[in-house]
Parts: C-alpha cells; sequence; structure tokens
C-alpha cells in the first residue's frame, strides 16, 4: 500500500521553498546547488530531493507558489473592489501588489534573474501566471483611463507601473524613508496624474 503524505508535508515543503530561495537568491541560481539549498534550509540533500527532483523542479516550485500567491491576491482585491470606481480599483490593486511582495524579496529577486533559465515547458506556467498579473493591471489602468484601452501605450504604462513596484525592494528600507504603504500611495496618484495625458 502506498504511504500517504506525511501530516507537515505541506509546511515542510514550504519551509524548503523559504530557505531555497533566499539562498538562491543570494548565491545565484546559476552558481547554487541542491547540497547548499539543503544546507541553507537545514536538511539533508535526501530529504530535499523527497520534495523536488531537480535544482530547476525546485525553483519552478518556488516561483509557482509566488506567483499564484500574487494571483489570488490581485483576484481579491479586484473582487474586493468590484463596484468601486476605477481609480479606487486601482490605488487598491497598488497596495495589494505590494503587500504581497513585503517578505518575498528573495522570490522577487528569482522572477527576475532566474524565470529565463528553466526550460520551456516549466517556464511556461509560470509565464502564463505573469500574464495574468499584467491582464489584470492592464485592465484596470484602461478603467481608470478609457483612452488607453484603444492606444498602444496600455501595455507600456502597465510594464512601467509594475517597474515601479518591481524594483522597490532594491532601494527601500523598512523604517526609513516613505512606508510601504505611502509608497504605494505615491505610484497611484503618479500613476493616475500622468495616464490622462498618455491616453489622450
Amino acid at each position: 500500500m502506498a504511504r500517504g503524505l506525511a501530516r507537515d508535508h505541506d509546511e515542510k515543503r514550504a519551509a524548503i521553498r523559504k530557505g531555497a530561495a533566499a539562498y538562491f537568491a543570494t548565491h545565484g541560481f546559476d552558481r547554487a546547488s541542491m547540497a547548499g539549498a539543503a544546507a541553507a534550509c537545514g536538511v539533508s540533500k535526501a530529504l530535499i530531493y523527497h520534495y523536488h527532483d531537480s535544482k530547476e523542479a525546485l525553483l519552478q516550485d518556488i516561483l509557482g507558489a509566488h506567483l499564484s500567491d500574487l494571483v489570488r491576491v490581485v483576484d481579491a482585491a479586484l473582487e474586493a473592489t468590484a463596484k468601486d470606481a476605477p481609480r479606487i480599483r486601482l490605488r487598491a490593486l497598488i497596495q495589494a501588489i505590494l503587500a504581497a511582495y513585503r517578505d518575498a524579496d528573495a522570490e522577487h529577486k528569482l522572477q527576475i534573474d532566474a524565470l529565463s533559465t528553466l526550460p520551456e515547458a516549466r517556464r511556461a506556467p509560470l509565464v502564463a501566471l505573469q500574464r495574468r498579473l499584467v491582464g489584470a493591471l492592464s485592465g484596470v489602468l484602461a478603467e481608470a483611463a478609457p483612452g488607453l484601452a484603444r492606444a498602444p501605450s496600455l501595455r507600456p504604462v502597465t510594464m512601467s507601473v509594475f517597474g515601479m513596484l518591481n524594483w522597490f525592494y532594491m532601494w527601500h528600507r523598512p523604517g526609513h524613508g516613505l512606508s510601504r504603504e505611502d509608497y504605494g500611495d505615491l505610484v497611484t496618484d503618479m500613476v493616475l496624474g500622468g495616464i490622462g495625458a498618455v491616453a489622450a
């Protein structure tokens, strides 16, 4: 009879994802090893291979969990503001994305630096999740400035907003300067102040 999953299977797997993400982000995915990831996680190499049969499978699991969490956060923000004005929805969405990035610097760095190293079969479902995120933000931007929906600048504007959010972790130091929430408002105000001119 096949063995069932251990009671703490999901918790162990999540802990391995978190520890390995920090290790990969610090040392560089291309130079990192499964043995190093196991040591960083405080587990045996055998245990890490129990959950993932390769370094690429582990990276896919890390990024898959990270991006799936982001999609859930974005979907929840859009559902919660479904009856609100587009500008309120945009502010809520930007704040939700920034909040979801909290404590996920390593995963975010890996998304930027290492996603492209995965083979197509492993990369494709992750890219699909990214496209859902881009589509959600594009939709709200087009609602906030209807002219954008018909303009070739919608995608560049969308990616520029993500750029402001995605690189926040590189320069922000908690407890210094703007808070995460204040920065979310700053980005929203900049976007709302500018998309009308771009759409026109």
